[in-house]
């Protein structure tokens, strides 16, 4: 296999041992120690993958990865380090890497990654899935760091978490990461499917074969061939629906609706659900056989109201891609109205924020939004839990929300301690902050046992 390959790394054991096997493969490697010395070479020379480490004398892995990508997609990125975490993962994979790998690695899965990236390259097929997942919060952990390793697997995945968690975006991410994502993400909604009509859209139909088919139709698994299917809601099918699914999944064979013939499928199987399968199983409700075909690997996502670190960081991002969408100029959040939004439950989560934020962003004039640019609903759930008081007690003179946000942060905190026999690490899980952060905090207002 031919193919222009440039190691990227500052060690230069590792360097020459990644030559040496990889033009035993037949490829043409070239090598830079640096930063400087990789953008000199891509500079001059276009390379179909480029093997990088992230942490060089001169500058960041990332850096390269985020800055030359995004002028030259054809070229594929695969990221090494020896300092892994799963934000790191994260944020090389978005930035535009196809694969991240920590160091010591094995020299033959490199090499089996290299060769399934080529042969992806020189495939025709539709151009790779971008994708946005914000979650940097403790509580995402579990999930992020086993983003690379799930999407390394083809082994059926079963995401849950309450509605509005963000299954399908996990999907999409685990999807994005994979060797798949030169081929199509299909995403079915299992709830909407009514039950005369899920064997014909998921397995497909022949001409004829009932009223209104009036031409053959391959089904969604077909059209998933070689990338991945997502069967969202997976929980509401019905018993005859789930007897069929269970059989596909078994034989990876589909037989259209009116057809004598079965096709053979080959697409990654991604089911979610907001429902306890277990719970469904005891009262009959779901098949016991089909959700240990599909609970090979579970993923939980948390509800936000479990990692409200990352509320910050999903108002921006939802505020700029509205501001974009409405074709509007870039507009700020004020500090005071971010204190709101990180202090509600949210219990429609992550999509209940989306859409408070969009409605904002629509509905304000101004370019800075403020707590009174929040819905009513916003506020006046924030007013019931003791956060605000009733607009219509506020002192002709104004109110200093900042200051009455602080007194409240104090209040619960100093409850908290008690609590907990004085424990800052057991009050700060109670209230679910960092640690550091309590820290802070518990300097900054003074607070002790004899307080």
């Amino acid at each position: 296999m031919t193919g222009h390959l440039l190691v990227v790394d500052d060690e230069p054991n590792i360097r020459e041992v990644l030559r040496i096997v990889l033009e035993a493969e037949g490829y043409d490697v070239r090598e830079a120690a640096t930063y400087g010395e990789a953008m000199q070479l891509l500079g001059k020379t276009t390379f179909d993958l480029v093997i990088c480490d992230i942490v060089l004398p001169d500058g960041n892995g990332l850096d390269l990865v985020r800055s030359y990508h995004a002028g030259h997609p054809d070229t594929k990125f695969v990221v090494i380090t020896a300092h892994n975490t799963p934000a790191q993962a994260l944020t090389a994979l978005r930035d535009g890497a196809v694969e991240y790998l920590s160091k010591p690695f094995d020299v033959d899965e490199l090499k089996l990654v290299v060769e399934k990236r080529m042969q992806l390259r020189s495939a025709t097929s539709p151009a790779p899935e971008m994708f946005t997942f914000i979650g940097r919060s403790r509580a995402m952990w579990p999930v992020l760091e086993r983003i690379p390793q799930v999407a390394r697997s083809d082994a059926t995945v079963l995401i849950t978490g309450e509605s509005g968690t963000g299954k399908e975006l996990l999907a999409r991410a685990i999807h994005a990461a994979s060797p798949r994502v030169e081929r199509l993400f299909v995403p079915v909604n299992c709830g909407a499917l009514p039950e005369g009509l899920f064997e014909s859209e998921l397995f497909g139909h022949m001409r004829g074969s009932f009223t209104g088919a009036v031409r053959d139709n391959p089904g969604l698994m077909r059209a998933a061939e070689g990338g991945t299917l997502f069967l969202d809601e997976i929980g509401e099918l019905t018993p005859n629906s789930q007897v069929k699914l269970l059989r596909a999944l078994q034989d990876r064979k589909v037989r259209p609706v009116g057809g004598s013939r079965e096709f053979d499928v080959d697409a990654r199987i991604i089911a979610a659900t907001n429902k306890d399968l277990r719970v469904q199983i005891e009262e009959g409700k779901f098949r016991e056989d089909l959700y240990f075909r599909i609970d090979v690997i579970n993923l939980h996502l948390p509800p936000l109201r479990q990692r409200r670190e990352d509320i910050p960081d999903l108002v921006r991002h939802f505020v700029t891609r509205a501001c974009d969408r409405l074709g509007m100029k870039p507009k700020e959040i004020h500090r005071d109205a971010m204190a709101v939004l990180e202090n509600y439950m949210w219990p429609g989560n992550v999509r209940e924020l989306e859409n408070v934020v969009e409605r904002t962003v629509a509905t304000e004039s101004s370019y800075l939004m403020t707590v009174s640019s929040l819905p009513t609903s916003i506020l006046g759930s924030a007013t019931d839990a003791g956060l605000l008081p009733a607009l219509a007690a506020l002192p002709e003179s104004g109110f200093d929300i900042e200051a009455h946000l602080d007194a409240m942060r104090r209040e619960l905190m100093r409850q908290a301690l008690e609590r907990c026999g004085g424990v800052q690490k057991d009050a700060a899980r109670m209230l679910r902050m960092t640690y550091r952060a309590f820290r802070y905090h518990a300097e900054k207002y003074n607070l002790t046992m004899e307080d």
